[in-house]
């Protein structure tokens, strides 16, 4: 027996699952039976599995002891069977009849709905049974170790269809207006990976790729729709098929697209769900961004299938190495399909900002930590889990070679098919690919919290390094040492120049036989940390800014920023930084140079020197938006259209210029009326249109949002509306959220977005005046997203009512959460403290 109380005792060993769902999806119930083949390794008297929110209505051994009672551990959500006498040691089956609710709370098995293209709204039974929510569709031992096989059967409404794990064996007529599903029997698999889902969907016809059947299922009326996600299916399957070198483990694989979903998406063996933007695309009107979300999220659970799947890890601790692992390799099937995307300088400008803005913090985790309620296992999926463990991933995997780190993770799959593992599993697989001593190097990024600033300075021997935790809000004290695989790129006596060196102390020195022309100690942008350095070495990398690569350009100019939020320079130095940089071409640095103004805008500038900010924007974006120019060219690349669409943001929100605004706001009116616009374009344009366009623009595009019937396009309107500029409509638009006019899967962002725009202090304390109503739209894991827009809320009067609020009304599912927004918006209160005045004072001048 586990120490751990929520965890169940060892002495029973599931097997099979043979499983029976009759669903009555127009009353949200359903009725089930499930035949269960255990193993008991010792003589118990009583049987405990997982349950919750089902009612058992009858549970029998064959040929076993009768079940004298059945009772109940809602907290810990187990039920325990009381036999009449002890079982021996042996094998034997379970056979329980249960019944339970089609819910609304985005887990289990749940409710969701569909609006045709005529407006008409569909049910739908849909499941997510991670992390523990299998034991809300059937008593089950609930545990990823605990794997067994399934075999399914579903009854449904005649006219609907029915998915789950396996392939589809048969569908009887019974006669009743029901139909029936049986399906083949799965592989060995944990629970958390089961899929059961029905409703009124059409699915294409299956493409094989190495001899497995994909299908993408959509609901009805969509199928026209599916061309992009089938060639993302195709290509991401064949590409991870040859990275990991194993056959896919199971006979089919469904990508299903559901219109109501927690997550972004579910790696169910066999049975992939995702929400329905990354599957229904229309080629015509997807932006960049939209295309590219579908490419990764596809290739990010098709790496799962191996990954997390095929080989699992042991306990919810291990849960960010499945993750992790499948952020890290959605990036390379990216990378491969579409390397003009340049998918890992995106990620620098997405991925590691994200995890990078969690784990400056005191707040922050260790990327691994111990998991005891399954209340906890939930506050895993973060930019912990996902960001900077991709991260660390990339970091050593272009340390080691890509060619020793894929043979160590073929060596691991290998070894552990269908089976458990913990993380040293994984490191002993690369340890034996590798010439440096991976489980050492990785041990001190996983278990520690935080990541290091490296400094770097030219001394006459060369170059020295010096490592400390870099820390948003400084602590002198914390003396925290990781080894750091650090990588060295520039010029030596006019020769280029290119070293490794694992820096494993608070301090070392390289050294370099000549003199040095220019230096950077990230090279490829590839290591997970900040990096400072010395005035002349800084003054030769702007010297030979043309020198460096997309990605050190990059970290150039985000780790300067991140040197204002925590003291180092002033917000004046990073001024100073981005004004050379108006010939710059790519989407990514212009995206973290406008990031930084806009957070200059928020948090410091004050109105007396507005107007002078706006022109400094102007001079700066406005030579870069005629370079491209408003009309997309022949030439144009993706980034090229997508950097345009930033650009057209920049000058409308940041600029406030007159002409811009005057321009989009047309070309928005024409999106909204059918014509066609480059999608680029027209999304920059709805967002400029929205800001400035008063309640006319709100009403407007609201009521485009609620009349598309396109994920994409419903999407687009909705973010549209709620970055609106004014007041009333920001007030409006929560009351809709609060009203269940916004769908609860959108429900938190959009909360966030409108505390972090210009109405966020007013919409704040209407917010907290109507808290359980809000909370009430955040269902499952959504809930502990509720704080994700409270660090813009840095007015000192705000910020005390945010801090009072929390104090006031903990929610425990999103404690973690809470903590580190709250942490954020002291860095913010500290930044407007610190350079409200030197801001002022610059554009005084």
């Amino acid at each position: 027996m586990s120490d751990n109380p929520y965890r169940l005792p060892r002495h029973v060993l599931p097997s099979h699952y043979d499983i029976r769902l009759d669903l009555d999806i127009d009353n949200f119930t359903f009725t089930g039976s499930v035949g269960i083949d255990i193993g008991v390794n010792e003589s118990v008297s009583e049987l405990i599995l997982n349950s919750a929110e089902v009612e058992i209505h009858v549970a029998a051994l064959v040929d076993g002891p009768e079940v004298t009672a059945i009772s109940y551990d809602e907290a810990k959500e187990m039920a325990t069977l009381s036999l009449s006498e002890a079982l021996a040691p042996g094998s034997y089956r379970i056979e329980i009849e249960h019944s339970g609710i089609i819910n609304d709370q985005l887990r289990g098995l749940y409710r969701a709905f569909y609006k045709d293209a005529d407006g008409i709204e569909h049910p739908i039974a849909t499941s997510q049974c991670q992390s523990t929510d299998a034991r809300r569709i059937f008593p089950c031992w609930d545990e990823p170790d605990f794997k067994a096989t399934y075999q399914a059967t579903m009854v449904v409404a005649d006219g609907l269809e029915a998915y789950s794990n396996a392939a589809e064996l048969e569908r009887v007529d019974l006669g009743d207006g029901r139909v029936e599903f049986r399906f083949d029997k799965t592989m060995k698999m944990s629970t958390y990976l089961l899929a059961f889902i029905a409703g009124p969907f059409e699915a294409t016809e299956p493409q094989v790729a190495k001899g497995t059947p994909i299908r993408i299922i959509v609901p009805r009326g969509n199928l026209h729709l599916t061309d992009i996600a089938m060639e993302n299916a195709i290509f991401t399957f064949e590409f991870l098929s040859d990275y990991y070198g194993i056959p896919y483990p199971g006979d089919k694989l469904d990508h299903i697209a559901i219109p109501d979903f927690a997550a972004g998406a579910m790696e169910n063996v066999g049975l992939i769900t995702y929400r329905d933007t990354y599957l229904v695309i229309d080629p015509e009107k997807a932006s960049q961004g939209e295309l590219q979300n579908s490419l990764d999220v596809i290739g990010h659970e098709v790496a799962h299938q191996w990954f997390g799947n095929l080989v699992t890890m042991g306990w919810w601790e291990g849960a960010w190495l499945n993750e992790a692992f499948a952020s890290f390799m959605e990036m390379k099937a990216t990378v491969a399909m579409r390397p003009e995307w340049k998918r890992w300088l995106t990620f620098m400008n997405l991925e590691m900002p994200w995890a990078m803005g969690t784990d400056q913090l005191k707040s922050t985790r260790p990327i691994e930590f111990e998991v005891v309620e399954p209340s906890e296992v939930d506050q895993m999926f973060d930019a912990i889990t996902y960001g900077k463990g991709s991260a660390v991933l990339h970091m050593l995997d272009e340390f080691m070679g890509v060619e020793n780190f894929r043979e160590g993770v073929g060596n691991y799959l290998r070894k552990h098919s269908y089976s458990n593992t913990v993380t040293a599993d994984l490191w002993e697989g690369l340890d034996g690919a590798s010439d440096y001593p991976v489980s050492e190097i990785m041990d001190t990024w996983v278990y520690q919290r935080g990541f290091p600033q490296v400094d770097v300075k030219k001394v006459d021997s060369g170059i020295e390094l010096a490592q400390r935790r870099y820390l948003a809000i400084p602590d002198e004290t914390d003396t925290t040492i990781w080894k750091v695989p650090v990588q060295l790129r520039g010029s030596v006596n006019g020769e280029p120049f290119h070293q490794k060196t694992l820096l494993e102390t608070d301090e070392a020195t390289l050294e370099i036989d000549g003199s040095i022309d220019w230096m950077t100690a990230n090279a490829g942008g590839y290591g997970f940390y900040r990096t400072r350095y010395e005035e002349s070495l800084f003054e030769s990398l702007m010297e030979h800014v043309d020198d460096l690569g997309d990605e050190e350009r990059y970290a150039l100019v985000a780790d300067t920023f991140g040197f204002l939020l925590n003291g180092q320079v002033s917000a004046n130095a990073f001024l100073d930084l981005v004004s050379h940089f108006q010939d710059e071409n790519e989407h990514a640095i212009w995206s973290v140079i406008v990031g930084g103004l806009g957070a200059i805008e928020h948090h410091v500038l004050d109105d007396a020197v507005r107007d002078e900010f706006e022109a400094a924007v102007r001079d700066l974006v406005g030579p870069a938006l005629d370079r491209m120019g408003w009309e997309p060219k022949s030439e144009d690349t993706d980034l090229d259209r997508k950097l345009r669409g930033l650009l057209i943001g920049a000058m409308g929100n940041l600029g406030n210029d007159a002409e811009t605004i005057e321009k989009a706001s047309g070309l928005a009116q024409a999106v909204l009326a059918g014509e066609t616009v480059d999608p680029e374009i027209g999304t920059a344009a709805l967002g400029v249109y929205a800001r400035n366009g008063g309640t006319e623009a709100f009403e407007m595009l609201w009521d485009a949002y609620e009349a598309a019937s396109a994920p994409l396009d419903q999407a687009r309107y909705l973010r549209s509306v709620a970055g609106t500029g004014e007041e009333s409509s920001a007030l409006t638009l929560l009351e809709k959220v609060i009203a269940g006019d916004v769908r609860t899967q959108d429900a938190f962002w959009v909360f966030a977005f409108l505390i972090r725009g210009k109405s966020g202090p007013t919409v704040w304390e209407t917010a907290r005046g109507r808290w359980d109503d809000v909370l009430a739209t955040m269902p499952g894991m959504t809930r502990t997203r509720v704080a994700e827009g409270i660090s813009f809320l840095s007015q000192p009067e705000v910020a005390a009512s945010v801090r009072s609020h929390f104090a006031e009304h903990p929610v425990p599912e999103a404690s973690q959460s809470i903590a580190q927004n709250l942490e954020k918006l002291d860095i913010n209160i500290a930044l407007r403290e610190r350079e409200a005045e030197k801001v002022t004072a610059y554009f005084s001048e």
